[in-house]
């Protein structure tokens, strides 16, 4: 496997998280980051061993030996830096949402094509080996119909009014927040695994905390407010709550529920589908194992365990059953997939989403975010997903 040079755009609570993902593939190079707060990044690069340090991520782009850009800056930052990479000719990743609307997500989506190069969401929660394991049970026809598909995103890191992120601000992270953040790993993690689409959707938002207090200083994402620290009063113009019912393309139905308002859940995403032959749920905070629930005998809880996955399955679990893996692991099995794809050259255009997230399936959950804004904008109506 030839080596492939990587630069890293942004490098907050996410960049560094890459940045361990790609080591461990051993045959990507990180060459340089870029970040707002270069003192800060020199340290956690220092760290990680990244020799090079910009303050402008147009220097790390005009670098004529990197030849993908990993962006992982705030979300309003993704369209004009995808742009300029993809106008450079370099191939590129995007940290999800891959942008602020979904008329700009078409864009560099259409951009990327037409230059012909690489491009990647990181939606890294579908290569879970049982995330996995579910798809091919579901494609193999063991499930048979889906006529009920369930599930939510919850997380307490904004519990309270002294918590605060840039995700709060309409103009760094879009209409939807952290409704269509959290919301996009969950569509596309369905979709993936059920080969359904979301076709319409009826939405409720919610701002339960209409007044924050904003910190002064930056505050790095998933972080408490310090001992002392001076804030000031910020009005929230997004949704912290969001509930939808949601239709899909074989006539099923599905509920979605995502608030970083639940007091006792870290990082609880989950899923529930129904089929007419069995059940299939899968918890990401428990991501080694699938419950799988039959009528008239037994339910399963299936155990990652190499000897025991579908065939296609076992490239994406490295240890043997018993020796947990986790979100860091499907962090690197989704960026070897992208960077495999890379060194070997292979064409773009047969980049078809399921190896890995293409821009496509970053506009798909864009569209899914987008209709969810319209419905509720509409007074809680149905509302078709464009595309």
């Amino acid at each position: 496997m030839r080596s492939v040079r990587c630069g890293i755009v942004g490098f907050g609570f996410i960049g560094p998280q890459h940045a361990e993902a790609m080591r461990r593939l051993g045959f990507v190079d990180i060459a340089a980051v870029c970040s707002a707060e270069p003192e800060v990044t020199r340290e956690k690069a220092g760290l990680l061993g990244i020799p090079t340090v910009y303050e402008r991520y147009e220097d790390l782009l005009d670098d004529p030996s990197i030849e993908v850009i990993d962006i992982v800056t705030p979300t309003r930052m993704h369209h004009p830096i995808a742009l300029a990479a993809i106008a450079r000719g370099k191939h590129v990743i995007v940290e999800k949402p891959l942008a602020l609307s979904l008329d700009q997500a078409i864009e560099i989506r259409d951009a990327a094509r037409a230059a012909g190069v690489v491009h990647a969401v990181t939606f890294n929660y579908r290569y879970h080996p049982m995330v996995q394991h579910a798809r091919m049970m579901v494609k193999s026809g063991e499930v048979g119909t889906i006529h009920l598909l369930h599930g939510h995103y919850l997380q307490e890191w904004l519990l309270y009014d002294t918590d605060f992120s840039w995700r709060l601000d309409p103009a760094e992270s879009g209409p939807s927040a952290m409704v269509g953040d959290a919301g996009c790993h969950w569509f596309d993690l369905v979709e993936h695994v059920t080969g359904l689409r979301v076709t319409s959707v009826l939405a409720e938002l919610r701002t339960v905390i209409p007044i924050r207090q904003k910190p002064l200083g930056a505050r790095e994402a998933f972080a408490g407010p310090a001992m002392v620290e001076e804030t000031e009063p910020y009005s929230v113009l997004v949704p912290d709550l969001g509930a939808v019912l949601l239709r899909l393309s074989n006539g099923g139905t599905a509920s979605f529920l995502a608030s970083p308002l639940c007091a006792g859940h870290k990082n609880d995403l989950r899923f529930e589908i129904h089929g007419s032959k069995l059940s299939l749920s899968w918890v990401q905070e428990d991501p080694n194992r699938l419950w799988i629930g039959r009528r008239g005998e037994p339910d399963q809880l299936l155990n990652r365990d190499p000897g025991l996955l579908a065939p296609e399955v076992r490239q994406y679990t490295a240890l043997p059953g018993g020796h947990n893996e986790g979100w860091p692991d499907a962090f690197k099995n989704t960026l070897r997939n992208i960077f495999e794809f890379i060194a070997e050259n292979r064409d773009p255009q047969t980049a078809d989403g399921v190896l890995f997230p293409t821009f496509a399936d970053g506009c798909r959950a864009a569209s899914i975010s987008d209709a969810i804004v319209r419905s509720h904008a509409g007074g809680g109506i149905w509302t078709n997903v464009e595309s």
